[in-house]
């Protein structure tokens, strides 16, 4: 899998096909998602690159919206929210 291939705009979806976000930019080991998203509730948030199985024309996670949502971190690696 080839995470260099991760592009600002593209669209993050769970491996149920919902949409969970958009990037806004890769930090580190993460994405860094857009808080505009209806999913984001006007906060950015981050979604570590090991649930990205695969990067097509969209970024597409190893789990689902739910889940993603839920266990996704609210600041970057090494900060608190």
């Amino acid at each position: 899998m080839h995470t260099s291939n991760i592009r600002e705009h593209m669209e993050v979806y769970g491996s149920d096909g919902s949409k969970v976000g958009t990037v806004d930019t890769v930090e580190g080991d993460a994405i860094k998602l857009t808080r505009n998203d209806p999913e984001a509730n006007g906060q950015h948030h981050w979604v570590p690159m090991d649930w990205v199985a695969n990067v097509d024309d969209a970024v597409r996670l190893n789990k689902n919206s739910e889940m993603a949502r839920r266990e996704w971190r609210s600041a970057p690696t090494g900060t608190t929210a």
